[in-house]
């Protein structure tokens, strides 16, 4: 912490999250980076499964590193008869209860929302589950990939010839943000009202607002999106670019005056934003191919540099296709200072600031915790000296 704890928008907000892999984590993180005390509970020894997913931050996962900084961890046997005293301890505590246990195993042990709300009225509790309560999916196991694969996900990404999932854990990021933004809901209306929450979070629910476009377009159309590469599927020109130098860029058209502009001040030829084969994105989508031939000509005498200063100057919206190298060196990441790096229990490891910027506020970047590394300090708060 910085020194302006007092002053976070979540501070005296008390978590206990009983958290593994990455959706529950990275919206309890995203609580603790703006001020909410989390402790997040683990097994002890092994702690959070992610914690293995690979060693290659000073021997430290970088999936736990990027969902765990700022917590403290309590590593306890909540099956035991001394791990539930210890739990039944802080949960009068807790302003926000977060569980992602395997399908069922919170409502055996009396962890699910619904019940720790009839225990504590104040609380806002959340269960977050793969496929959601109730329907034929809801004791399935579920990860991120296979959840992408059951949503349709992999079927819009990719190439005509081959699907391909999303790169990142897009399904455990949707579910985090979900989350948090039911947390946060909850907050508000329990200020309100004095009342708590029970919610529940799915990983399937979450990326299925998501789909919702290509999902839209192929109920209503009755074909799928196709799958385009690096493309756009519905919008052209809007994908890469071959330049003269052997460079790629991206740029895309979202309107009739870029289109305009991009013919003008770019392709510089005015007129050919009225030819029949192109004037209109249903149009340009059906010459796709003729398309980007034309502008691949006209960049074939330009550097990559070259071509996106012409976009610039045309208001069209443009990029470099970086490699995460290059994006790790990336101007406007330093420029702003967003790249920073926090302690953990084999030294500091790299981070990001968190999103959002609020001026004259700082959120906290604490370190990243072992396992049961809060045990003596928590149980000597709750009143229990030794370790259960």
């Amino acid at each position: 912490m910085e020194g302006n704890e007092a002053e976070l928008p979540l501070s005296g907000v008390k978590v206990v999250s009983l958290e593994q892999a990455i959706a529950a984590p990275l919206a309890s993180r995203h609580l603790a980076d703006w001020g909410a005390r989390v402790i997040k509970i683990e097994r002890p020894g092994t702690g959070d499964f992610c914690r293995d997913y690979d060693n290659v931050m000073n021997g430290m996962s970088s999936q736990f590193v990027w969902t765990n900084r700022s917590k403290e961890s309590l590593a306890i046997d909540i099956k035991s008869p001394e791990g539930r005293k210890v739990l039944d301890a802080l949960l009068p505590q807790a302003d926000v209860f977060i569980q992602n246990l395997a399908p069922g195993a919170a409502e055996r042990l009396g962890l699910d929302a619904a019940s720790l709300l009839q225990r504590y009225p104040r609380i806002i509790a959340c269960d977050v589950s793969g496929y959601g309560s109730g329907g034929p999916y809801s004791d399935k196991k579920a990860y991120d990939l296979l959840v992408q694969c059951e949503a349709g996900v992999l079927a819009i990404n990719g190439t005509e010839a081959e699907p391909a999932k999303v790169g990142l854990s897009v399904v455990d990021i949707a579910t985090g943000m979900y989350i948090l933004s039911g947390v946060l809901m909850a907050l508000y209306r329990r200020e309100r009202t004095g009342k708590g929450t029970a919610f529940q979070a799915s990983l399937f629910d979450s990326i299925t607002d998501w789909m919702s476009y290509p999902a839209f377009y192929t109920h209503s159309t009755g074909r799928p999106l196709p799958r385009t590469g690096a493309k756009h599927a519905t919008i052209a020109p809007y994908g890469p670019f071959r330049v003269g130098d052997g460079s790629t860029i991206f740029f895309g058209i979202q309107n009739d005056r870029e289109w305009r502009s991009l013919c003008w001040i770019v392709l510089g030829d005015a007129g050919f934003a009225d030819d029949l084969r192109f004037r209109t994105n249903p149009l340009r989508m059906q010459n796709r191919d003729d398309l980007q031939a034309h502008i691949e000509q006209r960049f074939a005498s330009m550097t990559g540099e070259e071509a996106l200063r012409l976009l610039d100057e045309a208001g069209v919206a443009n990029a470099h296709l970086n490699s995460v190298e290059a994006f790790l060196a990336h101007e406007q990441l330093h420029a702003r200072s967003r790249v920073h790096s926090v302690g953990s229990p084999c030294g500091p490891v790299m981070s990001f600031l968190p999103a959002l910027t609020i001026p004259g506020m700082k959120p906290r970047m604490d370190p990243v915790p072992d396992v049961g590394q809060h045990n003596e300090a928590i149980l000597g708060e709750l009143g229990l000296g030794k370790e259960p």
